[in-house]
């Protein structure tokens, strides 16, 4: 009889297909996390809201300060600055649309920036495909078609950057919210 050769430290070692059905089953999964279509979107729920653009959700029972991606609403509670133009609205708007509300959060390229936030695209409704989803459910969005915030892209967060200066220029061309005449 044919001894097959053991791998591994543990007790009884591993067969050589015992191993490749575990890199196998590894590869599967890690195939399953990066390519499957909007299932890696963390349900939570909004707890607080800092300003426009950042607020805190509970995931799992754990709070994360969320900033949201892509987008830049006016100041109402730096340290340093003033309470810039439009920013009381913008931050209202924010907290009349999410507090309390079930939200989905997608993450891009990089989670945290260097305070810590946890870096997301928001979602009013599980992540849906295509422009038309993208303006009816992803507040981020929905704060610049609107005129609450600003476009600002910071590498490497850009799945929607180019939709997002779109966005822009609508609101602009419409005279909505910051691009108002008043």
């Amino acid at each position: 009889m044919k001894r097959r050769k053991k791998y591994g430290t543990f007790r009884g070692g591993f067969t050589r297909g015992k191993a490749l059905s575990l890199v196998g089953a590894f590869l599967l999964w890690v195939f399953y996390v990066l390519f499957a279509p909007g299932d890696d979107a963390l349900q939570g729920t909004v707890v607080r809201v800092t300003d426009g653009d950042t607020v805190v959700v509970a995931v799992a029972g754990e709070e994360r300060r969320v900033r949201l991606i892509g987008v830049d609403t006016p100041e109402t509670v730096h340290p340093n600055k003033p309470v810039q133009r439009y920013g009381k609205e913008a931050s209202d708007f924010t907290k009349k649309s999410l507090l309390n509300r079930t939200i989905w959060l997608e993450y891009d390229t990089a989670p945290l920036d260097r305070y810590k936030r946890h870096l997301a695209y928001l979602w009013m409704t599980k992540p849906g495909a295509g422009e038309e989803a993208i303006r009816r459910d992803m507040f981020n969005a929905r704060l610049i078609l609107e005129g609450y915030g600003k476009v600002m892209t910071i590498q490497p967060n850009s799945k929607y950057a180019d939709l997002f200066v779109k966005f822009q220029k609508e609101a602009r061309a419409k005279q909505r919210g910051l691009w108002s005449r008043d």
